[in-house]
Formats: structure tokens, sequence, C-alpha cells
């Protein structure tokens, strides 16, 4: 067995996409994510048990996304959502059927999954943790870009306390580490880290290279702040091959092709019939990939079985390069190195259909090879001594700081993010007696700001996409947040009706305290 190990990290995290009614395109979006990796990686994860193999990874559920995961709402809709699906195959080509049958055999696994656990996808992820599969580690509240949210400082303080509160309310257990958002630091963020109780991170590899001293052992083993977090480091030889599809695995041949959805082929008045008001991405994806230069309307009908061998040889050429990666660390190492790659846990499974298929056959075949796997929290438990590093200014996102999310498109919002957060310290400040309707209303105050600072709406707006979508969502939030402000004052009056309707709609954080963003 080489000495060292490889660390696989997935950050889990859906914004607050919950809807009033069913079938809008932010649900979409969650039940793809449940159907086509959550469920799945659970699956995978305990098949790998049941095949006796001794899988371990570290894994984020962002505070948003346990929101959804524990919605009643959202479980009594993921049924009749896989149903419509399920009828909707049949309408396929017929070069298709044998690849609608394996999909549809797939949403009656993921069925049968999400049934076991009564709906209580939680579950799931609480028994991993509990079998030493899962590190179970958290996010900021609402992902909020924390770099930009660091003036004033109170705005980081209420990411990261509700985010700790959320994690012990529905998982059980107290977080140690956290996903920042976008892997971002500024100068001073592990204070307020170290605060909550967060005792570990991971950061892109400039994060760690580009700090003070500069770090002995490069990525392959952490470091340590002087606010005693440690911080470990991403390896871009171990991520690559995964996550670049035009580079790395995903892009091959066989694999299923993402841009490719009947929902896009289908008269709109199928559609229609079905419950879907327009044409649009509905996680019904046929064809295959057929190679880089097959232009979309020429992808040939997607295999199951020859992907499902190519991903087993995919796993097999990975556990071999790890293997190399830390057989030459060891020749330039005093200790076990450990490689860590980091990824969206959504690129199993959503944008690469077989990559839970692919996690799988690496913890499978890696133990049969002698490749040795490590949980963040197990390898710090092992590291008694760290050396002390001032961790670098950075983020894994395009640019590698914090220019994407300071573009024309999306700046607009950070001043407005500001004078929120200002407006939110002055009212959890004021040493008035509230009534009970009030700290009912500065509550939901809270739980307003903390929506329209999530990062995945300037993320859009910079990306281009569901731009409206993304504005509205911003300014929505925030406009509830100014009223609720505004009906604090002395003698104001906030329609009962209105209140109601908006603690339904952002029915989030139960359990959130307006004291988190005191001075």
């Amino acid at each position: 067995m080489v000495a060292g190990a490889l660390a696989l990290v997935l950050h889990g995290h859906l914004p607050y996409v919950r809807s009033r009614n069913p079938g809008s395109l932010e649900e979409d979006w969650y039940f793809q994510a449940l159907s086509e990796s959550y469920l799945p990686l659970l699956e995978s994860l305990n098949r790998c048990l049941r095949q006796g193999a001794r899988p371990r990874l570290t894994m984020s559920l962002s505070p948003t996304l346990l929101s959804l995961l524990s919605d009643p709402v959202l479980q009594e809709r993921f049924e009749p959502w896989i149903e419509q699906r399920c009828q909707l195959l049949e309408r396929c080509a017929p070069d298709e059927q044998n690849a609608a049958a394996e999909l549809h055999a797939h949403f009656q696994r993921q069925l049968d999954g999400f049934r076991r656990h009564q709906g209580h996808v939680l579950r799931g992820f609480q028994e991993l943790l509990q079998a030493g599969v899962l590190d179970l580690i958290t996010c900021s509240a609402t992902h909020g870009y924390l770099p930009l949210l660091r003036d004033p400082p109170q705005a980081v303080q209420g990411q990261l306390r509700t985010a700790v509160r959320e994690h012990e309310r529905l998982l059980g257990v107290t977080p140690r580490g956290i996903w920042l958002p976008e892997c971002a630091f500024y100068e001073g963020l592990d204070a307020e880290l170290a605060q909550a109780g967060l005792r570990y991170a991971v950061l892109d590899a400039h994060g760690l290279l580009h700090g003070l001293p500069r770090p002995r052992y490069g990525v392959y083993a952490p470091i340590c702040s002087s606010a005693s977090v440690a911080f470990f480091g991403r390896d871009s030889e171990a991520t690559l091959p995964v996550w670049s599809a035009s580079d790395g695995y995903p892009g091959n041949a066989a694999y299923r092709e993402f841009h490719r959805d009947i929902g896009w082929e289908l008269p709109e008045e199928e559609l229609q019939a079905a419950g879907i008001l327009s044409s649009r991405p509905l996680g019904l994806k046929l064809r295959r990939v057929s190679g880089g230069d097959c232009p979309l309307n020429g992808k040939l009908p997607y295999e199951p079985a020859a992907a499902t061998r190519k991903a087993q040889e995919h796993a097999l050429s990975y556990v071999n390069e790890r293997l190399r990666q830390l057989q030459e660390l060891n020749g330039v190492m005093d200790r076990p190195p450990l490689v860590v790659a980091p990824f969206d846990a959504e690129l199993f499974g959503h944008w690469w259909f077989e990559g839970p298929q692919f996690l799988e056959q690496v913890f499978v075949q890696g133990q049969a090879a002698g490749l040795s796997f490590s949980t963040l929290r197990d390898h710090l438990s092992n590291q008694p001594q760290l050396q002390v590093c001032r961790p670098s200014p950075s983020s894994w996102g395009q640019g590698g700081y914090h220019s994407y999310w300071l573009s024309s498109s999306n700046a607009w919002v950070v001043p407005d993010w500001h004078r929120a957060c200002l407006a939110m310290v002055q009212a959890v400040q004021d040493p008035q007696r509230r009534s009970n309707q009030q700290q009912r209303m500065l509550k939901q105050a809270a739980r307003e700001l903390l929506l329209a600072q999530s990062s995945d709406w300037s993320f859009i707006l910079r990306a281009g996409t569901t731009t409206e979508l993304a504005r509205e969502r911003i300014r929505r939030h925030l406009e509830r947040f100014w009223r609720l402000l505004e009906g604090l004052k002395p003698g104001a009056q906030v329609d009962q009706q209105w209140l109601s309707a908006v603690e339904a709609e952002d029915a989030l954080f139960p359990t959130i305290d307006p004291s988190d963003w005191r001075s």
C-alpha cells in the first residue's frame, strides 16, 4: 500500500428554490439534482459498503440545500414529478427506446431510495455519517460570497452562525468544517470561522501557495492559520480529469450528452398536456456525447452499458494516476502526503450522468489496488502538528479571486447588500423592548437579508443565463427586507396577511437569531 491518501470532497448546494406552485423552473433544478446526484450518490456509497469497500468522503450540505431536503411540501411533490417524467419518456424516438428504458429504471431506483427513507433523504446522509463514510461539513447560510460581505463584519457572522445552528438542528451534530462559498477567502476570515466554532476549510491551490510563509509541503498537507483554523489546498492534477469536459473524462463520446434534452424537442402541446407550460430541459437526455465535433442535432442514441464500462475504465485510470502521484510525493516528503480533490457534488450525476458510477468504482477499485482514502477531519485527527501560515486571499472562481462577482453585470448588488446589512445591525442594536410581533418581523427580515445575499443570483447575472429570474429574486428579498424594517418603526403597521404569506414562502431557518447581527 502506498503511503498517503486521497481526500475526495463534494460540495452539495442549491439556492433556496422552493416555490408556491408546483412545476416551476426553480423546482425543476432541485428535483433534477435530487434524482440525478444526491439520491444516486447515496445509492453508490451504500453499494460500496455492500461490496465490502470502505469509502471515505467529505461532503458539504449547504443550509439552503438542507432546508430543501427537509421540506415536507417538496417531499410530497417529488413522486408526481418522477411520474410525469416517466410518462414523457414514452414519447421518445424509436432509436432512443433502450436509453429511455434504462432512464425509467434509474428513476424507479431513485424513487425506491426516496421511499425507503419515507421522503426524509437526510436520514440517508446521517446513516453514512454514523457509519464513518461521510464527514458532513457546512457552508455559509445562503452561500453568500463572504469577501464581498465583510463590511460590516456582522454580515459574515449572520451567515456563519445561522449555518452552524441549522446544521445542528437538521443533522444532529455540530459541524467543524466548512465549505467556503467558491472557496473564497479574505484576510481575517479565519478569525470569524473560529468564533463560529469552525476549524477547517478548503481553498484553491493559490490560497496556500501564496501564503506567508510559503507552505513547506505545498498543497499536499494542511496548514494552520494564527486563529487555529486548518486549510487544505485543491490539487489540480487530481481534479482536472474529473471536472473538465474538454480535457477530462466527462467529454468522452460514450457518456450521456447533457445539452440534448427531449424537453426541447417535444411539441409544446404535448408538454402542456403533461402539465409543463413551455419547452425547457426536463432531465430527459437520451443521446450520447458522440465526439467533440458532433453537432447537437447529430448526437447518437445513448448506450448505458457502454457508458458504464467506460466509467469503470476511467475509474481504474484515475486510481492508477493517484497511486503514481502519491508514490512520487513520497519520494520528496518526510510525511505521508494528502491529495485533496474537491468538486461540486452535482458534477456527479447532474452534469456528468455517470459520475456516481465513476465515484463508486474509484472506491472499489482503489481499495483493491491499495489506495487509501481519508476525510479531512480524519486527516487532521492524525496530524498533531501543522505549519502555521497566513492563507492568501483567493477563490476557485474564474480568475482565481473576486472579479467574477464584481463585474458590470452584478456589482450593483454589493452596495445594496451593504446598506441592508447596516440597517439590520442598527435594528438589532435598538435597546427598546420589542413585542412578539416585532420579533417575528425581525426574524423574517434576517431571512430575507440572507436570501438576498445568495451568491447564486450574482453568478447567474454574470453567466448571462436566467438573468431576469436572478434579478427578480434579489429585488424581491430586498424589498421584503426593507418593508419589514419599516414595520418596526413606532406606529407602523404591517399587513398580517402579507407577513404570513412571506413567512410561508420563505420558510427556512426556523431557529434564526437576529442577535447574530449584533456588534
